[in-house]
């Protein structure tokens, strides 16, 4: 039995496979639509999600199988004070598989010691989210054609996004992947990112302050939310919130083939005249998401077709 707690858990082969039938899922969704027929996932939502947890629940029920679970710790018997390991160990007994969102760091990892049937990672804390990794992944191949020789940006909440810290760990093991950095001084990425893998993976990077700086340069844009809550002071966030808004202005800096990614929910960080755009991919990508979330369940539940 195996577990998708971190984007490493599997290998670039095995991420390419999983790319490849999700490839094929877009194009025959019938052939899969009877594969988990009496199988259920039990999606275990303690934080809010609007993406995620509905991506895996069309995921399960496109592959002809069912849902249960909660979407907030209010509504679960978190709130009388169950623990992580008692709740897996009681959902093992109704679902063959667990998608699990967790405000603390490493709690889908106690699931996973705890759990008989196979753990997803859907976010914890500012630590990982390797299923947005994986549809990541798989919008740049499908639309770029290949995870490697690229230059990408990353743009927006570098300390606590943890889709960026998610995409930097799977995007090193490629070839020739350059990453620009783009960022306050306050939200530029952790410590670990900087030294353990982008330098301890000899990978090429720079750290700016100004998207209009590296527009030229980019083959793809990944946008995140610059938080309010994170700054010290309103100050320095009016000061800097509005440089890092994607507008139709900037668009026109950019390679007529730059592909515009975010993870949503978007606030304000892309105006909607964008949205227009064909190098906004962002919707596609959550379509996306459903394919790769289908391809997961198959591979961890030993389906094949």
């Amino acid at each position: 039995m195996r577990h998708l707690l971190n984007p490493l858990d599997f290998s670039v082969e095995e991420l390419d496979e999983l790319m490849d039938v999700a490839l094929d899922i877009s194009k025959n969704p019938q052939k899969y639509a009877e594969c988990c027929k009496g199988k259920k996932i039990a999606t275990l939502f303690y934080e809010p999600s609007t993406r995620t947890r509905l991506s895996f629940e069309a995921a399960m029920l496109n592959l002809g199988g069912s849902v249960l679970g909660f979407s907030s710790a209010a509504s679960s018997s978190a709130a009388k004070g169950e623990s992580v390991a008692d709740t897996i160990r009681m959902v093992s007994c109704y679902a063959d598989i667990c998608a699990m969102r967790h405000p603390k760091e490493g709690a889908p990892l106690v699931a996973s010691l705890n759990s008989s049937i196979p753990v997803i990672n859907a976010g914890d804390g500012g630590h990982q989210h390797p299923t947005q990794t994986l549809t990541d992944l798989m919008t740049i191949r499908s639309l770029k054609g290949r995870l490697n020789n690229i230059t990408i940006g990353l743009c927006g909440d570098l300390k606590f996004g943890r889709t960026v810290h998610s995409l930097i760990n799977a995007l090193v093991r490629y070839d020739n992947v350059r990453f620009i950095l783009i960022s306050p001084n306050e939200l530029r990425v952790p410590d670990y990112i900087r030294q353990e893998v982008l330098t301890g993976n000899h990978a090429e990077f720079k750290e700016v302050t100004q998207l209009e700086d590296v527009m030229p340069e980019l083959d793809i844009l990944y946008m995140t939310r610059v938080q309010r809550e994170r700054f010290f002071n309103e100050e320095e966030y009016i000061r800097m919130k509005d440089c890092y808004i994607l507008d139709a202005k900037k668009m026109e800096l950019a390679k007529p083939d730059m592909l515009v990614l975010h993870p949503l929910p978007r606030v304000n960080e892309i105006s909607v005249e964008v949205d227009k755009d064909p190098r906004a991919v962002y919707f596609k990508q959550v379509q996306f998401g459903v394919y790769i979330r289908m391809a997961l369940i198959l591979k961890l539940l030993e389906i094949q077709v």
